[in-house]
């Protein structure tokens, strides 16, 4: 499972953050992940891989602006090649002259790919893939919203029911997976905001839990970490109407009719209903990460990535930011780096394939098989991972499928063809926590970040509230400027922001865009309440008002109501 996301980043500074992260992205991950779906397609090879891509990056890459841009982008990369290459020339480092051909050849090959093969539709390309049944496509929050944390259930309904509004109209098939945003999740309970955030006054009130919204909502399944699964409830044996319902996989579950059985032992690699009061709404999975494949792939020290002869992500050439040299190794700093040699990679990109493969094999070979069900080794990673971090990462991840694909006794699937395969027989309920350092939420509530909450939980409120009493009113600039700071909150709620400023990635960026939004959304609603009392705008406000829609046109299909009364409450 690769999971692709990046903040709204359009209209928001270019270098060395805003849309640069885009364009990076777009030409370092997407673009090559495009390109090794389709050659296994065209190899006869289904990639059955489940991809997650959050509606804000969607949003993004369907803008005209990308459209227009991302090509300006592709061009500078091949002249600072160039320039490159006239520099090592110059200088008689005939090797890495070499090496600078090769990246002016790559991004003209990456342009000639995107406008020719693509006619520059990313989000086509990824359609076209699910419509063959190679891919399986998952949505996520509109903007990747931490839901955990949240004040309002509304918010948590607004980012799942935007998320599926965006997925429809890009994809036009309904998700079916849902991938919660840094995989954090919350169980029903008694909640209060968390103290760092406000002061206890002693209130505390009954909040659903986050499989109930996604069952609500016709999703079937999400993604959690280990730990969560490891730390929750003992499995509790089900029953299940084995016959898919209106598109779902699953119509009803209910505890199993006969005496209790002992605690059954909890493993990784099944799919389980989540929950406590399962019975209460449509059910909803969960796969869980498996750390030790995971930690193969993704791990600093034993991770393939960091192999010696792979292309050092740190040390860049300045100006043009390419890169030059490899790994080779971990005990010195980047001046000692030896130069890249690509043939050297290849290698080490078919034997890291065949180890992970046979890794795959053994591992499923040594599971248990009750009943006859099949197990699964659920393998969740940041798809930036294959092309951006790693540079051989797609090539390696097309190998691995390849290697895979000529095992009898491994098959790959997407996370529904599994649960339909092999549904679920037994309930659990989950820890609460994130994939994040630690496993809890302090990646995204920390003393660096509580300001931002109380920020984000005053906009919640008031957001709210606005719908409550003006959202009902038939006068259609009044729903704009109420949906424009619906927008404004989304973008707001993202948490990417507090992620970049506790990891030290883009502080002040950071920073800036969550005081930016939540500046931008109670000056929107100022001019919403305005409006509503019959208060004349000044041509300032109607100038500030128009910039804004245009810089910020995500989701232009927001239902207002998403922010108001919450369809189901606990």
């Amino acid at each position: 499972m690769l999971h692709t996301h990046l903040p709204y980043v359009l209209g928001h500074s270019t270098w060395p953050h805003g849309a640069n992260m885009l364009y990076e992205a777009s030409a370092e991950c997407y673009l090559p992940l495009l390109r090794t779906f389709r050659r296994l397609v065209y190899d006869g090879i289904r990639p059955a891989v489940t991809v997650g891509l959050t509606p804000v990056v969607v949003d993004q890459l369907a803008d005209p602006r990308f459209a227009e841009w991302f090509p300006h982008y592709l061009q500078h990369r091949v002249e600072t090649a160039e320039a490159d290459h006239g520099e090592f020339s110059y200088r008689g480092d005939m090797h890495l002259a070499w090496l600078a051909e090769c990246w002016v050849e790559h991004y003209r090959d990456l342009q000639r790919f995107y406008d020719e093969e693509l006619d520059r539709d990313i989000v086509g390309a990824f359609r076209d893939l699910q419509d063959q049944r190679a891919i399986e496509i998952m949505t996520s929050g509109a903007t990747h919203g931490y839901l955990p944390l949240l004040h309002e259930d509304s918010s948590i309904q607004a980012q799942i029911r935007q998320g599926i509004e965006s997925h429809l109209r890009h994809f036009q098939q309904y998700p079916r997976g849902f991938w919660l945003p840094e995989c954090a999740y919350r169980p029903r309970t008694q909640w209060a905001p968390p103290s760092a955030i406000q002061k206890p006054d002693g209130h505390a009130w009954l909040r659903k839990g986050l499989e109930e919204f996604l069952g609500e909502n016709g999703l079937d399944y999400f993604i959690v970490d280990s730990h969560l699964v490891e730390g929750g409830g003992a499995p509790l044996v089900v029953d299940i109407d084995d016959y898919d319902n209106l598109g779902k996989l699953w119509s009803r579950i209910w505890r199993k009719d006969e005496p209790p059985r002992p605690p059954q032992e909890k493993t990784l690699d099944q799919g389980y209903f989540v929950g406590s009061r399962f019975e209460d709404h449509p059910p909803v999975a969960c796969l869980a990460r498996n750390p030790s494949v995971s930690h193969q792939v993704w791990s600093a020290d034993h991770g393939y990535p960091g192999d010696g002869w792979y292309l050092e992500f740190h040390k860049k050439h300045l100006p043009g930011d390419h890169r030059y040299w490899r790994v080779t190794d971990d005990r010195n700093d980047l001046a000692t780096k030896d130069a890249y040699a690509p043939e050297m990679a290849e290698q080490r990109i078919y034997d890291h394939a065949g180890h992970f493969a046979g890794m795959l094999h053994d591992m499923l070979e040594q599971l248990p098989r009750p009943y006859g069900r099949r197990p699964v080794v659920c393998a969740p990673f940041d798809a930036e991972l294959f092309g951006h971090w790693w540079h051989e990462g797609p090539r390696w991840l097309e190998q691995t499928i390849r290697w895979i694909h000529q095992d009898p006794q491994v098959q790959m699937m997407t996370g529904r063809e599994y649960l339909s395969d092999t549904p679920p027989a037994t309930a659990i309920t989950l820890a609460e926590g994130s994939w994040g350092a630690g496993g809890g939420h302090q990646n995204w509530l920390n003393e660096e970040t509580i300001w931002s909450w109380r920020r984000i939980y005053q906009s919640e409120r008031r957001m709210r509230h606005l719908v409550e009493s003006r959202g009902a009113s038939e006068d259609e600039q009044l729903q704009e400027f109420i949906r424009q700071a619906a927008r404004e909150l989304l973008l707001l709620q993202a948490s990417d922001w507090q992620f970049l400023i506790s990891t030290g990635g883009a502080v002040d960026y950071a920073a800036h865009r969550l005081v930016a939004h939540h500046t931008d959304f109670n000056r929107i609603a100022d001019l919403a309440d305005r409006w509503a009392r019959g208060e004349d705008l000044s041509d300032d406000d109607w100038a500030y008002f128009g910039s804004l829609c245009e810089r910020d046109r995500v989701f232009p299909k927001i239902d207002l109501s998403w922010f108001g009364r919450v369809d189901y409450p606990a």
